[in-house]
């Protein structure tokens, strides 16, 4: 077992009064780390360390510090995946490929920091204008970053937030999941092995209903960066004030299955988009919207291959699907599944729950206003429903509050360009998951699922970064 402390400026300290959170296996249910309870002053310590101190890493510094630590994940990567999969819950094949996306975030995030990302603008272009030039240039926050981070990707999520902050010579206070905080633990001790100094990171794990206010509100603060649920992410937002936000507050996607679509290719990517990650992806396939001239053969094949993914001990390498994050998540899916046969949805595979296990669920003749397709069903449940034309498939697509990301499976270019001009969503990819994208692409999302500001390492340091411009009288 795993007793940690807070990171407060790189240095390892334990709550004052001793509290800890216990972090349990989702699967054997033993503890398999405890992280202190970090108090409010605890908290505001770090905000105050932050704000006092001014990062001077070049550019060089900041991408060496980031590659050193890249080269060093995918050196650790069986450890770092352990880890993952014994706090989350998630398979040994999903763990895995997490820590090759950290390798991964790091490595841009090195590329970004030797960017020169200022531009040059001659002003004797217009008749009004002088014979100068004016340029800008990026320079980190004054504040300080405040970022929340969720359980469905332990790491990686960390990474998303940390390095961006890291390459453009920021300071960040983190308040990583209490269900999976071992991990933000692991990488910012990676980042202090690599260089990174302390300031510019502190972790502090505890009860979000006792701190959670403070890395909202604290007058330190200049950016609130979170990646999590709806209500918690308005809730930010109403209590945040003169602050920027950037809020990534998940989905319901939808995969769209046109009647001239390879079925086996769609099919593949409808339980793949469903089931990587146990389904606790933001962009995890929440809906399979399907031409009603194809539906029963799609259908057979989704369940067909939803038989074949295997679901059970995480830790086993053989295992496609490990737990869900906790027993209430999977009660929620089995409730809401359960309420929609009961509506008139038909059952084809899954539903047999065993605590936080709950395997690959597929439900047909579903509707709409099921709760199950209504609401972002955050687990591997695939509902199907059908539809009989493109202005049916777009109406609903765009059917939801969400608006994410989206997958179209056709290859007529005709109803390609409808999709991508008339899906209400931040991404659409054609012949792909609706989670595909590199972790330097631009990535998030409209309507509730966020305010239209993009995450990925290259956005991300543009929300990171204030914009100054200079002239001078050279042209």
């Amino acid at each position: 077992m795993q007793i940690e402390s807070l990171r407060i400026a790189g240095q390892r300290v334990a709550a004052p009064d001793g509290r800890v959170i216990e972090v349990r296996n989702p699967f054997s249910r033993e503890v398999v780390g405890t992280v202190p309870k970090a108090s409010l002053s605890q908290v505001r310590e770090a905000f105050e360390i932050a704000r006092a101190y001014r990062a001077t890493l070049s550019r060089a510094d900041r991408a060496g510090i980031l590659n050193r630590a890249s080269a060093r994940v995918r050196e650790r990567a069986g450890a770092y995946a352990a880890l993952i999969c014994s706090e989350s819950g998630l398979s040994m094949k999903d763990s895995l490929y997490e820590t090759g996306r950290v390798a991964d975030v790091l490595m841009f995030g090195a590329t970004e920091a030797l960017r020169d990302d200022g531009q040059s603008f001659a002003c004797d272009i217009t008749p009004h204008g002088r014979q100068r030039r004016v340029h800008t240039l990026r320079e980190p926050l004054l504040g300080v970053i405040s970022a929340i981070t969720p359980f469905n990707h332990p790491m990686n999520q960390v990474a998303h937030k940390v390095v961006p902050s890291v390459a453009s010579n920021n300071r960040m206070v983190l308040k990583p999941s209490e269900k999976v905080p071992l991990s933000a633990l692991a990488f910012a001790d990676l980042l202090y092995e690599c260089g990174m100094p302390g300031e510019m990171l502190s972790v502090v794990t505890g009860d979000p209903r006792e701190i959670a206010d403070e890395l909202i509100t604290h007058t330190a603060v200049d950016l609130v960066t979170f990646t999590g649920g709806v209500a918690i992410g308005k809730y930010i937002a109403s209590k945040a004030g003169y602050r920027r936000t950037v809020l990534e507050l998940g989905g319901n996607d939808p995969i769209v299955v046109m009647d001239d679509a390879d079925l086996d290719e769609a099919s593949t990517l409808a339980v793949q988009g469903s089931y990587k990650n146990s389904g606790q992806r933001c962009t995890a396939v929440k809906r399979m919207l399907v031409h009603e001239k194809v539906a029963a053969r799609f259908t057979d094949l989704v369940v067909d291959k939803t038989r074949a993914w295997t679901c059970g001990d995480p830790s086993d390498p053989k295992v496609e699907m490990g737990t869900v994050i906790d027993e209430a998540a999977a009660r929620l899916f089995e409730s809401r599944v359960a309420e929609a046969v009961s509506q008139g949805a038909r059952l084809l595979a899954g539903q047999q729950r065993d605590g936080a296990l709950y395997p690959p669920t597929v439900i047909d003749r579903v509707r709409p206003e099921m709760t199950v397709v209504r609401e972002e069903t955050f687990g591997p449940v695939s509902p199907i429903l059908t539809f009989g034309s493109i202005d049916e498939a777009i109406a609903l697509a765009n059917g939801t509050a969400f608006g994410l990301s989206s997958s179209v499976c056709t290859n007529r270019l005709d109803h390609i360009m409808r999709f991508v001009a008339e899906l209400h969503v931040g991404t659409v990819n054609v012949r792909e998951v609706p989670g595909f994208r590199l972790e330097l692409t631009p990535f998030g999302g409209i309507k509730d699922s966020g305010l239209g500001y993009k995450e990925g390492v290259q956005e991300a340091i543009k929300s990171f970064t204030n914009l100054k411009t200079y002239s001078l009288p050279w042209t």
